[in-house]
């Protein structure tokens, strides 16, 4: 059982929310969770319920209690214990998320002492994922209303040393708009502050960076009567002196986050030539798994001799195969092969949760990531092609195209001489990308999907279970992102055994619920291909992952759909170029099982929709 209150209260057995019926309650539930496995006493409850405590308190304490006691019975390893003062919730460490968000603080500051940056990332940011709103929304009561305060705190401190390391990784571009929307809500924390002044600083734009802290300034001298701490005037100072120190080892911003015009520079000096460390990558995974073939074989085609043509490479693959994870572990190999610049935007072009970035507006943050200001970017997509292609010529540069939608979505993003690698991912296959090596990812060989596996969720307790893991990958599909949220949720979850996580995955209902996460869902990824069909193709989709046969002719198909084979054929094809089922030999087709699971979790949904 699962007990959440970093947002408002809730209770969760197996992914599957309970109900506290009652403010009393939840209060009562909240008091001993702030006090897990350690007595509380009746009149410390008592005086916390109640600002006039009636005559009945403790009798409602006790009903209370009782009540609380038959929703914990189904789970094991909870119980509500009864001692002569009071009464104590006996819980696991980790089924609190308030206890896992203060552990993996804990684990990322020890990883930052240990120089292991790219981990205390990782660990804040999931630290920092776990929450879902206020600490125990809604609940009234002095002591829970001062640990929320105490709580937020603490996820403020966590948000702002997160920021520090991956400006400390040399990440800025992506950085600038999390840090504007966090300032708006925080104006008084100067750490963001002076955050967001040296990610704009390293952007190349210094005059945004210093109209930063005047607008700081003067909202502190205004509402408080105070002036900047000399940490923010000390950083003021450096930006106008233009300080080699600000830009760090790391070189300037890493990350360029796309989706909108870029911001108005006010810069009024020279425009830099792309280069100069404009180095633009996201950070690497420390657990990179496998792909050794794969990588061999890219290496190789970016280590050419530069000739008339740029060297191209189009990677595609059925969602959460690890298409950028490759890209980019293989642009963090050959840098120096391209030290005028390295490149990365993502296009979203298969976004869950936004449309696909317009063109023109991936080239507007290319050109001002090149160091042109807002002002010297022309305002049409020809132009802004004309310009950025003239921007890349006669240099060695590396652009990242990460998640296209298709061919036509970064054609104009390409360079027009040679010298430069682009590497263009998409879960389509990109065959209009004339000139471009292809490079069709499948899913993880077998004993690679298991040490992937492994290292997620830590070899002493996937030792204990061999054959289970190796179940489990296999449930999985062998699929990366499937390996990585479920060994990321059985690594969470320490009272697990690797069978508890198999039983999940065994059946399909309940393997899309395990396969989700408060910041991650599989069934999610998938079906966004699926919005890429005609609505014939995926009626047609639909139609034949109800068959039970594990592969499929087209005859076969004809069959059972009801079809004439040469419509058959076409939506065959139409599925095999969305990455969307494979073909095993000549003309005989088969699904992943993840996406068979998808296609017919989208059936059940219509139907019920039509119900």
């Amino acid at each position: 059982m699962e007990f959440l209150v970093l947002g408002s209260l809730e209770l969760r057995e197996s992914g599957i929310p309970i109900r506290v019926r009652g403010m009393r309650q939840q209060r009562l539930l909240a008091l001993l969770l702030l006090n897990a496995n350690r007595v509380v006493p009746m009149d410390a409850l008592v005086d916390e319920l109640w600002e006039d405590p009636p005559s009945s308190a403790r009798p409602q304490v006790h009903n209370a209690i009782r009540d609380l006691r038959r929703i914990l019975s189904a789970s094991e390893g909870t119980s509500l214990v009864t001692v002569d003062v009071g009464y104590r919730l006996v819980v696991p460490e980790d089924a609190v998320d308030a206890h896992r968000f203060v552990g993996r603080v804990r684990a990322a500051k020890v990883a930052e002492r240990e120089n292991r940056y790219t981990e205390a990332v990782r660990l804040l940011q999931s630290a920092v994922d776990l929450w879902r709103g206020e600490a125990f929304a809604g609940i009234q009561c002095p002591t829970v209303s001062g640990a929320a305060v105490k709580l937020a705190e603490q996820r403020l401190t966590a948000v702002e040393d997160l920021v520090a390391l991956r400006l400390k990784l040399g990440e800025t571009g992506s950085l600038v708009g999390e840090l504007h929307a966090l300032i708006a809500e925080y104006p008084l924390r100067e750490a963001l502050r002076g955050s967001l002044m040296i990610a704009l600083c390293r952007s190349g734009r210094q005059a945004d960076a210093l109209a930063v802290y005047d607008e700081g300034r003067r909202f502190l001298v205004d509402e408080l009567g105070l002036e900047p701490s000399p940490r923010l005037r000390a950083l003021h100072a450096e930006i106008l002196a233009d300080s080699p120190d600000l830009h760090g080892s790391a070189g300037p911003a890493l990350a360029a986050a796309a989706g909108a015009e870029p911001s108005d520079d006010r810069g009024t000096g020279p425009s830099a030539a792309p280069g100069n460390g404009r180095h633009y990558l996201p950070h690497d995974l420390t657990d990179f798994t496998g792909r050794t073939a794969e990588l061999a074989t890219l290496t190789a085609v970016a280590a050419q001799e530069p000739g008339g043509s740029p060297v191209m490479v189009a990677i595609d693959g059925m969602g959460g195969v690890g298409k950028t994870t490759l890209a980019v572990r293989l642009a963090h190999r050959v840098t120096e092969l391209y030290p005028d610049g390295q490149y990365f935007i993502n296009l979203h072009g298969f976004s869950a949760t936004r449309s696909p970035v317009p063109t023109e507006h991936a080239l507007a943050v290319l050109l001002q990531a090149s160091g042109l200001t807002a002002r010297e970017i022309p305002p049409s997509l020809e132009e802004r092609s004309a310009l950025w292609r003239s921007r890349l010529a006669g240099r060695r540069c590396l652009v990242v195209l990460d998640d296209a939608a298709d061919s036509a979505h970064v054609t104009p993003l390409l360079p027009g001489t040679g010298g430069t690698l682009v590497l263009v991912t998409s879960r389509r296959k990109l065959s209009a990308l004339d000139g471009a090596q292809p490079l069709c990812l499948d899913v993880l060989p077998p004993a690679d999907a298991v040490t992937l596996f492994r290292r997620i969720v830590g070899e002493p307790r996937a030792r204990r279970e061999p054959a289970r893991v190796a179940q489990a990958v296999e449930l999985c599909g062998r699929l990366p992102l499937a390996l990585r949220i479920a060994a990321t949720r059985l690594r969470d979850r320490p009272a697990w055994a690797v069978a508890d996580l198999v039983e999940r995955l065994a059946q399909p209902a309940q393997r899309a619920r395990c396969l989700q996460t408060a910041d991650r869902d599989l069934m999610a990824v998938l079906r966004v291909s699926y919005d890429h069909l005609s609505a014939p193709e995926r009626r047609f989709s639909r139609l034949i992952s109800l068959q039970s046969a594990a592969s499929y002719d087209i005859a076969h198909a004809a069959l059972v759909t009801g079809l004439p084979a040469g419509d058959v054929e076409h939506h065959f094809d139409a599925l095999i170029e969305n990455n969307l089922i494979r073909e095993d030999t000549p003309a005989r087709f088969s699904f992943h099982s993840l996406i068979r699971d998808c296609t017919r979790e989208l059936l059940v949904e219509e139907a019920g929709a039509a119900a």
